[in-house]
């Protein structure tokens, strides 16, 4: 099992899991099971200060038994990409508003999240803020948001039929502010180390790609395969076919900088406000 580590202790003879569990304050013994902790794993390269590789590895004393209401969770593969505003969902118990504690019965709540890129991110938590190993999502406007208590749970987004958890609850400022969005350890960047620890019944990683990434890559492989058909006709045509080539590359480059152009638009600290832009 994936968690953030944070300020957990590591002793594992004082945690106990639940899984199948909807309630907090209602255990449902029909649908839920109980282990103890054998071992916890965390990573070797966590930073307390920074919070960079907040990742541990949780292992189970006895193996658990796949129901309609406990099943595992497909893990994103190295390389996924998770474009900015990618559909996201955040489960937890977490305080529904800044220091408002979920009412009872404390039924597990989700929150639908957009992604935001790291560039973007950075921009509006503060320069180097954001590491390659996170990964973060909000509302710019503010109102949705994991909050304390959500720490260590899954954020997962669908591909088809399947869900893939892209990122693990980290840590952020307050909860659900205007430009402040929350930021997750970004799972697809420990597959190996993951790998590395678990011998038996690996967890099963698979590809993401966001809806924005697959046609921007396919457009420009569409592109970059026409090329060399411009530059046969232009040679016939003295050059105009392939000045008119150029040119639709050139507009072609120009539309997937516009997006970048829009993040990376920041003054100081903080991001320009891009509905005046947009």
């Amino acid at each position: 099992m994936l968690f953030a580590f944070f300020y957990y202790r590591t002793e594992p003879f004082i945690w106990e899991v639940f899984l199948g569990r909807q309630k907090l304050t209602d255990g449902n013994t029909k649908n839920e099971v109980s282990r103890k902790i054998g071992k916890i794993v965390v990573h070797p390269r966590f930073n307390s200060i920074t919070f960079d590789n907040d990742i541990a590895l949780l292992r189970l004393s006895s193996s658990v038994k796949f129901t309609d209401y406990i099943r595992p969770v497909c893990l994103a593969e190295r390389g996924s990409t998770f474009s900015n505003g990618t559909t996201s969902w955040v489960t937890g118990w977490g305080n529904v508003a800044e220091g408002v504690p979920l009412p009872y019965p404390k039924t597990l709540q989700e929150v639908k999240v957009p992604v935001i890129g790291n560039r973007q991110c950075n921009c509006l938590l503060g320069k180097g803020s954001v590491t390659d190993n996170m990964i973060c999502a909000g509302v710019l406007p503010g109102g949705s948001d994991s909050c304390q208590g959500d720490s260590g749970g899954p954020m997962v987004s669908k591909q088809r039929s399947r869900w893939i958890q892209s990122g693990v609850v980290s840590f952020g400022d307050g909860c659900a502010r205007p430009s402040l969005p929350g930021v997750y350890t970004r799972v697809s960047r420990y597959q190996s180390w993951i790998n590395s620890n678990i011998r038996f019944n690996k967890p099963g990683f698979m590809p993401f790609a966001s809806t924005w990434f697959l046609i921007t890559n396919l457009v420009s492989n569409l592109i970059h395969s026409l090329l060399p058909l411009f530059r046969v006709l232009a040679s016939s045509y003295r050059g105009r076919l392939f000045s008119l080539s150029r040119g639709i590359v050139r507009r072609y480059l120009a539309f997937l900088s516009i997006y970048d152009f829009l993040i990376l638009t920041c003054s100081a600290s903080r991001l320009l406000d891009l509905s005046v832009l947009v």
